[in-house]
């Protein structure tokens, strides 16, 4: 058997057992790819090269073991290989975290926020830094910054320094724990990065088990998650202004929420910010704004 046929009888075991995708793949081929050469360790990004390469009967067993754990554990396969890509860029993950996917990151890669920075521009917080994925993005998108990354969980910071250190920034990057904005009293920043818990109450009941396998503190902040999605949002908000330097951005993910945003802040001017799921995901909103007259609803 071949690689490609490997991957390819994976690739119909995966769609027969009906497993969602969405933590580094969208389709059964591709994770079944992803799956199959990382089992057989070989180069994850050269399937050309590779593909009709022999695999020995030991090799194909293991690697359909590694299918049928995916199929019955129903673990997103970055917990089972240990690694996830964000913008070509490795990451350590594990259970203690989500896996990395935010959008924002597109932001970093693109440019798309550099719009609203300055030469000022020094201190940066990635809040509800999870494993570190959007720090370790800032810090190599811009040398001369250094970033905060700041979680309630101490286990995703646990698994954040190990990113951190893999990729030599400890430097630049320090870690912060707290509820929130509270991690960082005191403190202000010229960026503000955050991918928050966002998933509502109805949604996340709705999830796949390949979601909930995820520390659903993460998702949805907590155990019975906001009917709008937008509990962490609305302090968060609130208290923003207090740590922005004038001239300041905040870049907030609410993924598909934008409907439950605009209710709860209806006089809020935000820029949304155009990514490959859509232009209503990822919105930027500067201190000016945060702090305009009637922009935000009463104190929460």
């Amino acid at each position: 058997m071949t690689v490609l046929e490997l991957i390819e009888r994976s690739s119909a075991r995966l769609t027969e057992a009906g497993v969602s995708f969405g933590h580094g793949t969208t389709n059964a081929f591709d994770e079944a790819a992803w799956l199959v050469l990382w089992s057989l360790d070989l180069p994850l990004d050269a399937l050309d090269e590779v593909a009709e390469q022999p695999v020995p009967p030991d090799e194909v067993a293991k690697a359909q073991d590694l299918i049928e754990r995916r199929i019955h554990s129903r673990q997103p396969a970055a917990y089972l290989t240990g690694e996830a890509w964000l913008q070509g860029v490795a990451f350590t993950v594990d259970p203690r975290v989500i896996v990395p996917r935010s959008l924002i990151a597109e932001c970093l890669a693109d440019a798309t926020i550099d719009p609203w920075l300055s030469e000022h521009t020094r201190a940066v917080l990635d809040l509800c830094t999870g494993n570190g994925s959007l720090a370790v993005l800032a810090a190599m998108a811009w040398p001369e910054v250094q970033v905060t990354g700041a979680d309630l969980s101490d286990d995703a910071l646990a698994v954040a320094r190990i990113n951190i250190a893999r990729h030599g920034l400890a430097d630049r990057i320090h870690l912060a724990q707290g509820d929130g904005l509270h991690a960082v009293t005191g403190q202000t920043f010229d960026l503000i990065l955050c991918n928050p818990p966002y998933v509502n109450a109805e949604a996340m009941a709705a999830l796949p088990p390949e979601y909930r396998a995820e520390p659903q503190l993460a998702l949805s902040g907590n155990a019975a998650g906001g009917h709008d999605g937008m509990d962490f949002i609305r302090p968060l908000l609130q208290q923003a202004a207090a740590h922005m330097n004038p001239g300041a951005v905040l870049v907030l993910e609410i993924g598909h929420e934008r409907d439950f945003f605009e209710a709860a802040f209806p006089l809020l001017d935000v820029v949304w910010l155009p990514t490959s799921a859509g232009d209503d995901q990822v919105l930027l909103v500067t201190r000016d704004a945060l702090t305009a007259p009637g922009a935000l609803p009463g104190p929460a």
